[in-house]
């Protein structure tokens, strides 16, 4: 797979890089489709009040924005689909194979800036693109929520593997507390190989992990929203994540 470089200096998203739809397959790509604009040249996802919430009929009211290098499924009516909610739930529109950007190892890395509250979230992880149904673990280069922000000095930074289904994947997660403002653009990376994870923030390094997934793993970038966690007086918050540029080798 040629190396990933997008400054989103064009009009539009490139099609043949990514998908703007979340995991589709379990609901439809009508209702899956992401909010985002190129701006500045950056991609910036957010999610508007009239945004609809994903998987209405068999998931918590979550709302989402986000997009994704790799798509695939099996029929209509099957359980071969990506990042499964629970076990057993079955595809209602079948994916084409889409293979915009996949990453066995090397690097990746995004330079974001997030504005979010205590009901959103925002982050970019690779997963499996599950020909093999194991190959569902993940490596998760950035989470941040807005509930464990110190607004302007700390966040708690999301870094790690993350097992899903994977057997032969262990789980292994943290969130360390960080000096900086997500609200400004930092760059969160990861370097892994066989042996071991490397993540970053800004250069410096913040977590190593061994033996992450080697098959082929696809890039996810997305902003989220928890209608659960209002706290009444935050339902017109517009939460979003400003994309300068991700690249990977």
């Amino acid at each position: 797979m040629a190396p990933l470089v997008d400054d989103f200096d064009n009009p539009d998203l490139d099609p043949k890089v990514w998908l703007p739809h979340y995991l589709p397959m379990w609901s439809s790509r009508e209702a899956t489709r992401a909010s985002y604009r190129i701006e500045d040249s950056c991609l910036v996802l957010d999610i508007p009040p009239e945004q609809g919430r994903w998987l209405p009929d068999d998931h918590s009211p979550l709302r989402l924005s986000g997009v994704q290098s790799g798509s695939r499924s099996g029929p209509v009516g099957s359980t071969a689909g990506q990042q499964a909610v629970y076990p057993g739930q079955l595809v209602r529109e079948e994916e084409p194979e889409f293979a915009g950007h996949l990453q066995k190892h090397g690097h990746l890395e995004i330079r974001c800036r997030m504005r979010i509250s205590p009901r959103s979230m925002a982050a970019m992880w690779l997963c499996g693109f599950e020909e093999e149904p194991e190959h569902c673990g993940e490596i998760c280069v950035v989470e941040v929520f807005g509930k464990d922000l110190v607004p302007g000095e700390s966040a708690e930074v999301g870094v790690g593997l993350k097992q899903i289904r994977d057997p032969d994947l262990a789980e292994d997660f943290a969130a360390p507390r960080l000096p900086i403002d997500v609200a400004e653009f930092h760059t969160y990376a990861v370097d892994w190989g066989s042996e071991e994870a490397v993540f970053s923030v800004d250069g410096e390094e913040v977590r190593r992990c061994p033996a992450p997934p080697t098959y082929p793993l696809q890039v996810m970038v997305a902003v989220f929203d928890f209608p659960e966690w209002s706290t009444g007086d935050d339902d017109q918050l517009v939460p979003e994540l400003v994309v300068d540029r991700i690249s990977g080798s």
